[in-house]
């Protein structure tokens, strides 16, 4: 055992293989009584650990090894050699760490607030710029364990990327933008939405640009900045709608018949499905009719529901008008012509009524 070899015992070299062997074969028994046991805790950090912990284990192993080198005594170049393989084995496998910890606290995050799907596919944008950061710094810090000087690097690099970003304002303004769309939420895919004079439905949410699908069918490409500096309508949200229509009724209506009108209309809206009555009133005289107007609300977002319940509502009111005997109005104007004197020196005046259905 006290034999030495290129300025090691044997016992030296035994020592060294004990402590990677042996650590491997112990980290071997008790990953899965470990993972076995903390598989029974429902703890939210337990369960994080647990969905890491396959890129924690080469990092140990590496680690394990490079305590087991230090033990021996090597020559300078072969202690330098194995010094380098070690930082660059080292860092990529710990960057392959810190990358997983990320990419599995957004996905975990998103999982707890019950997001879809299409929720975690825009991780995948959002990763890969986290990717990008964390190896550009990985491999600036290996290379200045390397030896090298990163100092000029740096400053050429913060000079390029001020360069960089005077060139590119627009596409950094959207890459920053599409962040304030994945973290705030004002619209996800799948939402109906209305920005300005355009409206459809969110068919995809990238980097730069963001789509809608129009009721047309074509595709509508808006930049991110566009839309987070735009007034956006989120039908998404929406528990209820809120529905107000006016009818216009003749002016010769009478008083019995103009006070029974509300009530007839509060029962038609009543007797529809998914529906809340608020109001229904005499509300103005108009140019040419008397004006009811009724407020209502479906208690359903979807357009298609609205439209069937108002359809009923127009095709019941109709018919309960037609059986009390009350009249629609149409624009109707009348025209008060005078004549001159007449030979009995009276004034006659001569009213031509005169309808102009606009309709």
């Amino acid at each position: 055992m006290d034999r030495t070899y290129f300025e090691n015992t044997i016992q030296d070299y035994l020592i060294a293989l004990a402590i990677v062997i042996g650590g491997i074969i112990l980290i071997k028994l008790l990953r899965p009584i470990l993972k076995r046991k903390l598989s029974t805790i429902d703890n939210v950090y337990i369960n994080y650990f647990l969905n890491i912990e396959a890129y924690a284990y080469p990092v140990v192993v590496v680690l394990l090894i490079y305590v087991a080198l230090n033990w021996l005594t090597l020559p300078v170049k072969a202690t330098t050699f194995l010094h380098y393989v070690f930082i660059v084995a080292f860092v990529f496998l710990l960057i392959r760490l810190i990358s997983a910890a990320v990419r599995t606290a957004i996905s975990s995050y998103l999982v707890e607030q019950d997001e879809t799907g299409g929720k975690l596919k825009q991780v995948r944008g959002i990763i890969l710029i986290l990717n990008a950061i964390l190896w550009t710094i990985g491999l600036i810090f290996l290379f200045d364990n390397l030896g090298f000087n990163v100092t000029a690097v740096l400053t050429g690099l913060g000079v390029g990327g001020i360069a960089i970003a005077l060139a590119a304002q627009t596409i950094l303004g959207d890459l920053f933008n599409y962040f304030v769309i994945f973290f705030d939420r004002p619209f996800e895919l799948g939402d109906f939405i209305i920005v300005d004079d355009k409206l459809g439905t969110v068919d995809y949410i990238g980097l730069k640009t963001t789509r809608i699908r129009s009721l047309q069918g074509e595709q509508i490409v808006f930049s991110n900045t566009n839309l987070t500096n735009s007034r956006i309508h989120n039908y998404k949200k929406m528990l209820e709608r809120r529905v107000l229509f006016k009818l216009g009724i003749v002016y010769n209506t009478d008083r019995q018949k103009l006070e029974k009108i509300p009530k007839l209309i509060k029962s038609i809206v009543e007797a529809q499905e998914d529906t809340r009555f608020d109001r229904a009133h005499f509300s103005a005289f108009g140019d040419f009719s008397l004006t009811v107007e009724v407020v209502y609300y479906v208690q359903s977002p979807d357009y298609n529901r609205y439209m069937d319940i108002q359809q009923r509502i127009n095709i019941s009111i109709h018919e309960s008008f037609a059986q009390n005997g009350i009249e629609f109005a149409f624009p109707t104007y009348t025209i008060v012509i005078q004549n001159s004197n007449t030979s009995d020196g009276e004034k006659v005046n001569d009213y031509a009524s005169v309808a102009n259905n606009e309709g």
